[in-house]
């Protein structure tokens, strides 16, 4: 093996910026149902591996639902090995809301811009750049690493980590640890601190549909067993509901950090201190006050098919998420809200996750971000929503949310996520490649 080198050369931070570009080429867009075509992108994910001499396995569940998966060999092969995984799938975007059309993949003043460019085809690019310089360099790790590029997580994820996690599970034989997306990324307070959190947790997720049932009938009629009504006088009430407050090890965790750094005393067993804590952190409690409790919003509904006629049913959905330990809770709280006339049943359900933060792995992903980023300060956080780290779970793998990036203050990272004008920076691209490239080999 020939000596490790310690930098990124040029070559994988120009590729990083093309990759990124390319894959944003590929429309994978996911809208559900099945709706969704990532081959493509698989294809080219896996040309760009087996050039680099590994040996990459296309698996589908569906025709044209693609994932790629190849496994670096490391130098102790009593070490567990790592899950580096990343989603090829996207979310819509209508190109007459863009500046630019999302699927240009266009470089621009220093800016990636597309769909996919933080969510996540930038950290499969990184990860496809620093996989291809350590082939050239002859770099090997030092424990196993599984790379995945999954279809389908932005919908239920069947056809990916699902299926690779319950038809595929010896492709991730030995994995105890992963890591993906939504951590790591710079955090600018208004205050001029920079915040990098990394990901040691997820929201459960919990996506519901509402049946209202009553009596058809004519609209000009009473009417008191009016399934609309009855639908309507539900949702209001998730709606309009105050979750009480649940602080988690990793939220508490959070907490402790952001309460040190800003000099502020830390009541964390006190809703009410809580409250004030939140306060006082300013635009950093935005970190962490998403994910303090359960929460439920309803996102669609639907019901009759003419305006004189009183529909037999009603239907709602209604997204709901719930932090570890608080499913429970969660279930017993839809079933007192919706009442005696609304039933209610997932659609789709997946498990909260916690990792720790005092192992090995955190310690060396904040020690990779801070040898690049020595102005900032890296803080354990719980995502709102879910990744593949799920599905993988399964398996016994613990996630974490490290695909680091580099952001000017300004750059809106969090409303960029299946929004309009989706783009990255290049220097963010090219910063998180070292930092990857860096906790890798360290990991």
């Amino acid at each position: 093996m020939a000596e490790q080198t310690a930098t990124v050369d040029e070559q994988a931070l120009d590729e990083v910026v093309r990759f990124t570009s390319d894959l944003i080429r590929f429309d994978t867009t996911n809208r559900g149902g099945g709706d969704c075509r990532e081959r493509p992108a698989a294809e080219y994910a896996a040309a760009r591996l087996a050039e680099a001499g590994l040996e990459p396995t296309l698996l589908e569940r569906t025709e044209g639902r693609t994932n790629v998966v190849a496994r670096i060999e490391g130098t102790d092969p009593s070490a567990d090995a790592l899950l580096v995984h990343g989603h090829l799938d996207v979310v819509p975007a209508r190109a007459e809301d863009w500046s630019v059309h999302p699927f240009s993949g266009e470089i621009r003043d220093g800016v990636v811009w597309g769909r996919g460019a933080v969510d996540m085809k930038n950290m499969d690019a990184m990860i496809l750049a620093v996989v291809r310089q350590w082939a050239r360099h002859g770099v090997r790790p030092r424990r196993d690493i599984v790379i995945a590029f999954t279809a389908d997580e932005e919908a239920s994820a069947e056809d990916g980590s699902g299926f690779l996690a319950d038809r595929h599970p010896g492709l991730f034989e030995g994995c105890t640890e992963g890591i993906s997306e939504s951590g790591a990324f710079t955090f600018h307070d208004g205050a001029g601190r920079q915040l990098y959190p990394i990901a040691a947790g997820e929201r459960g997720t919990g996506w519901l549909k509402l049946t209202a049932r009553g009596r058809a009938g004519h609209g000009s009629k009473v009417n008191r067993d009016n399934a609309v009504t009855r639908l309507a006088t539900a949702v209001a009430r998730i709606g309009a509901h105050e979750w009480p407050l649940r602080v988690t090890p990793t939220v508490r965790a959070a907490l402790t950090e952001l309460a040190a750094l800003y000099g502020v005393d830390a009541a964390l067993d006190d809703p009410e201190g809580v409250d004030r804590l939140l306060e006082k952190l300013g635009p950093a409690a935005a970190l962490v006050e998403p994910t303090v409790r359960n929460s439920a919003n309803p996102t669609m509904l639907d019901a009759g098919y003419k305006i004189n006629v009183i529909p037999g049913e009603a239907v709602g959905h209604v997204d709901g998420r719930y932090v570890p330990g608080g499913e429970e809770e969660f279930r017993a709280t839809l079933d007192h809200l919706t009442g005696p006339y609304v039933d209610w049943e997932f659609e789709h359900r997946e498990v909260a996750l916690q990792a720790p933060v005092d192992s090995v792995t955190f310690a060396r992903m904040r020690a990779a971000v801070e040898e690049f980023a020595p102005e900032g300060h890296v803080v354990p956080y719980c995502m709102a929503g879910g990744t593949d780290a799920k599905q993988f779970s399964r398996l016994g793998i613990t996630g974490y949310g490290f695909a680091p990036l580099k952001l000017p203050e300004g750059f809106d990272y969090a409303a960029l996520f299946h929004g309009v004008d989706e783009r990255v920076p290049v220097e963010a691209l090219r910063f998180g490649v070292r930092v990857l490239d860096r906790f890798l080999r360290t990991a």
